[in-house]
């Protein structure tokens, strides 16, 4: 007998002593460990719009709307708002609503649909908000470009005569700014909610192989 049957003799030895679990008690760890992780995508959330709304606040005063004015962008940056909010709140009640499903899951297949349901809201969540993120950007970049003048003291216009390859070099520097703030802000997102989205497909993968 080779060294590797002698280990492999061991481990049925220890084996038989450890104490088995039953499907039903398997089904039941994966279970709360899932509501558990969902229930936190549902907390972090709710924090992070707190955090966002009083940021905005923060930032929002008199002088901000003031220059919004000017550049022509108050009404826009008033919709904005307004459906960010009303979307960001929807998709809140969707991971409360993710959560109360798990919560009352009795059978794996079902906790397994809930699952997939739950990482796919929270990457269309993520997907949003770099999206949203960047398309808003682009516009506040054009207006203050275009508007410029109306925000500054002018004494010599010709400074505000940019020629072709001036608008290129402005061009390429904006979009080159905006991908690396869209690659933190995906790589803030990742942090945050990539661990979560990761332990919750273990647990996805866990009760496939437990049902086959």
């Amino acid at each position: 007998m080779d060294e590797l049957d002698i280990l492999k003799k061991d481990w049925k030895q220890q084996e038989a002593t450890l104490p088995k679990l039953s499907y039903n008690e398997i089904y039941k760890m994966l279970w709360k460990k899932s509501s558990s992780i969902v229930r936190w995508i549902f907390i972090i959330s709710i924090l992070e719009l707190l955090f966002w709304g009083v940021l905005n606040i923060l930032l929002s005063d008199g002088e901000f709307w003031k220059r919004m004015e000017i550049i022509h962008l108050k009404e826009f940056t008033v919709g904005v708002y307004i459906l960010s909010y009303a979307i960001t709140f929807y998709f809140i009640y969707r991971f409360y609503r993710n959560y109360k499903k798990i919560s009352s899951t009795d059978d794996a297949a079902t906790l397994m649909k809930n699952i997939l349901t739950t990482r796919k809201t929270v990457k269309y969540y993520v997907g949003f908000i770099i999206i949203s993120t960047a398309l808003t950007s682009l516009v506040y970049a054009y207006f203050t470009i275009f508007h410029h003048a109306a925000t500054t003291e002018v004494t010599d216009p010709a400074k505000y005569s940019f020629s072709i390859t001036q608008w290129l070099v402005l061009t390429a520097a904006i979009i080159f700014s905006l991908a690396i703030f869209l690659g933190l802000l995906w790589l803030f997102y990742r942090l945050i909610y990539g661990i979560l989205l990761k332990r919750l497909n273990k647990n996805y993968k866990d009760l496939k192989n437990l049902e086959e």
